[in-house]
């Protein structure tokens, strides 16, 4: 299984990359028309994206970011591993500059070298529901949806069809 990066994925992100602010604005101005479509083409796309996308060929997410860790998240976490969820926090996470938990390092410490994940069916909420474009209302989260665009190749190209429309 390929583990890494594609190179068209690759430079979908850099094109992302370098797109940001551009992304970032077109997405405020439809925000401001406050139309039900866009939100509606968001989920059609992501929908039509991911009958391709296979997340176990990329897992970038899970090597460069870190999801945020709610209380349900550690409890449940700590539960499947069998320690203490304070012994979790300690041995896996750390509070970042919002007083949000998150990982300590990345990659994620649960992702196996071929991109599965050891704790797949207890994972944090966050990380069941990223990339997050298909949420009833995307454009709530217009920074991360942008975020996003740099390090999920999917998002990038769900946006990129977004701005052209």
């Amino acid at each position: 299984m390929n583990t890494s990066l594609s190179k068209s994925d690759l430079n979908t992100l850099k094109e992302a990359g370098k797109k940001r602010k551009e992304f970032r604005k077109k997405l405020v101005q439809l925000k401001k028309q406050r139309s039900k479509k866009i939100n509606e083409k968001f989920n059609d796309l992501h929908d039509e994206e991911f009958k391709t996308m296979d997340c176990l060929n990329c897992a970038n997410c899970c090597k460069t970011t870190s999801p945020i860790f709610r209380n349900a998240d550690i409890n449940r976490l700590s539960k499947y591993l069998r320690m203490k969820s304070g012994a979790f926090t300690e041995k896996y996470l750390r509070l970042d500059s919002d007083d949000d938990y998150v990982l300590k390092k990345s990659p994620c410490a649960f992702l196996d070298e071929d991109n599965t994940c050891q704790v797949y069916d207890v994972r944090p909420l966050a990380c069941r529901e990223y990339p997050h474009t298909d949420r009833k209302n995307v454009l709530q989260i217009i920074d991360l949806t942008v975020e996003n665009t740099t390090i999920c190749p999917a998002v990038a190209r769900i946006v990129e069809k977004i701005v052209q429309s």
